[in-house]
């Protein structure tokens, strides 16, 4: 058994997973629009057509799933985070500085009592991300 994330970008799908391949190295696996299920099966989301109904990409050895989000209220992130655990501390100074592009930093990065580098940034899109060059347990 594993557990992926599925993140809802409330109609930023495309710009969020083009801003983590470009950040992040990450991988495009899967792309289907709303438009590209069949008419009986796209319900409420006819609407938006041109939003993604699924997304899958990877990061690293990670899946990460991702939608636009059915038509209605947003959802907007919280009470989680995403954690990036890289191998040097110049890959944890680039996505670091990559994720903090139109971002905020929460506890910029730095050497921690357990990590070599580890910060905390919420990108543009409002997901929460550590990064963490984990010193040897």
């Amino acid at each position: 058994m594993k557990v992926d994330p599925y993140l809802i970008f409330n109609g930023r799908c495309e710009e969020a997973i083009q801003f983590y391949v470009d950040a992040l190295g990450a991988r495009l696996e899967v792309l289907m629009h709303f438009s590209d299920a069949p008419p009986e099966a796209q319900g409420g989301c006819a609407q938006t057509p041109e939003g993604v109904m699924h997304a899958s990409f990877r990061i690293g050895d990670s899946v990460v799933m991702a939608t636009d989000g059915a038509p209605g209220e947003p959802k907007p992130f919280g009470s989680f985070a995403l954690t990036l655990t890289v191998v040097d501390e110049l890959e944890a100074v680039r996505c670091f500085d990559a994720l903090t592009d139109g971002g905020q930093v929460t506890m910029p990065l730095a050497p921690t009592f357990f990590a070599h580098q580890f910060g905390m940034v919420t990108d543009r899109f409002g997901v929460a991300w550590n990064v963490i060059f984990p010193k040897a347990m």
